[in-house]
Formats: structure tokens, sequence, C-alpha cells
């Protein structure tokens, strides 16, 4: 069928914990699958993309590996990762005809939680909150996904709140940075009243 158009790289597992209490085994199944899962995908189709010189990838990442919220260190590493990447390959592939995109998301209706990993049961009961109360649904990422891939973007962040975290992130770090776990603490106090 002459190639392969489109390779959408959709890799994804959760583990939570803070640092120091999730385990090796955790650790290396959600690398396995978040970060390798993507390397794999990559080495199986960039090459023909190549040298066809045309296609497009999507690497599903997430805004977790953007704002790094405290006691997901496992998500958010391998998340960032996928980021580098994707940053990595629009560089590498510039003016080969094949286009790069990342997709950064914050919360809508997955199942990403049915085979988490760690973790507290508030902290899970929380996320299923923030995903079951998103104005977005998987259709509307993916549209939004595809649009913004078929119009060259490099990144994708659906949700409103992820960009100004992007934002403040790179206008502030320091702040960003002190600021997070606080927010988290009162995202948690009214999530679980």
């Amino acid at each position: 069928m002459g190639g392969v158009d489109l390779l959408i790289n959709n890799a994804g597992v959760a583990v939570a914990g803070e640092m120091g209490t999730v385990s090796g085994d955790d650790w290396s199944w959600i690398v396995g699958v978040n970060l390798m899962g993507v390397a794999h995908g990559c080495e199986a189709f960039i090459p023909a993309m190549r040298r066809r010189r045309s296609g497009h990838v999507i690497n599903v990442a997430s805004l977790a590996g953007i704002a790094c919220a405290p006691t997901m260190a496992p998500y958010n590493a391998t998340k960032a990762a996928v980021i580098a990447i994707s940053e990595t390959l629009a560089g590498e592939l510039t003016d080969t005809g094949v286009g790069v995109t990342v997709l950064c998301p914050s919360f809508f209706p997955t199942n990403i939680m049915e085979g988490s990993r760690g973790g507290d049961p508030k902290g899970r009961k929380m996320a299923e909150k923030m995903m079951a109360k998103s104005k977005w649904s998987a259709e509307d990422v993916a549209r939004m996904t595809l649009d913004d891939a078929a119009a060259g973007q490099l990144y994708v962040l659906p949700h409103a709140e992820g960009r100004l975290l992007w934002w403040v992130k790179r206008s502030a770090p320091q702040a960003f940075h002190s600021g997070a776990a606080t927010m988290l603490a009162k995202l948690q106090k009214r999530m679980s009243s």
C-alpha cells in the first residue's frame, strides 16, 4: 500500500508514588511502555518515511511531562522523555518531508487508570474525577491533534489550563515549581470534598 503515512505512538501506563517509594520493577515497567514504546515505533517506521520523504509522527505525551506534579515522578519522567524525543525528531527530520507532533493533554476520559500502579486511593480518585469533569472527549483531543499535525504544529496542548501552565513554567520556572506542591494540595482537598 505504499508505506505508512501516519504513525501514532500512543503508549501509556501510569505509576504514582513519591521518589524513593516506587519499586524498580514499576520503574522498569513504565519506562518499557511509555518511553520504549515510542522508541520502538519510531525505529520501526521512521526509516521508511525518510526514504519516501513523506509522513507524519504523532507522539502522545502528557501535560505531566511539562508540569511534573509531585507524586508522579515515573509518569512525569517518561512523558517528559516523549516530549524530548519529539523535539529531537523534529530537528532531525527537518527538510525530509516527515513531520512531527507531540500531544500534551491534561485530563480527559481514558482508560489509563485501569492498569495504573502505585499511589494512594485518594490520588486515584482525584484523577478519575478530573477525567470525568473534562469538557474534552477522546474524540475531541484526537481531532484537534490531527488538525494541528496537518497544520505542521509541533506541540498540541488541547486544554487551556495546560497552555497556561506551560507558559508559566517557561516564564517563571522557579515560581512554578515552588507553587506546584501547594496547588496540588489545594486541588486534592477540593476534589476529596
